[in-house]
């Protein structure tokens, strides 16, 4: 994140993700290994783009439209894999749902 302050003494603000992407993140579709440098950029997730061509094999990895033999990830996709994949937001290591023992 991208704090930026436009008057002085003003308070700063956070620059919305896509404002501080590259400009070759800011497409609606992008190449897998755009998609890879986006997930790390935006969500933060680390993934390699051969771990999307095999999720793209096998299943589980987010949607893409094929151009040609070239595979586009739009970015909402993106972003609703992404979000399905974390977690939801704790305060403590006592809130995570855990299965208890013996049941």
């Amino acid at each position: 994140m991208i704090m930026s302050m436009s008057q002085p003494g003003e308070t700063p603000r956070l620059e919305t993700p896509e404002v501080c992407l590259p400009p070759a993140l800011r497409k609606p579709r992008l190449r897998r290994w755009e998609a890879a440098d986006y997930l790390g950029l935006v969500h933060g997730l680390a993934i390699k783009p051969a771990t999307l061509a095999k999720l793209a094999s096998v299943g589980g990895g987010p949607s893409y439209q094929l151009v040609g033999r070239s595979p586009l990830y739009p970015t909402s996709q993106l972003d609703a894999w992404a979000t399905a994949r974390l977690g939801k937001l704790v305060a403590s290591t006592s809130e995570y749902d855990t299965p208890k023992a013996g049941t």
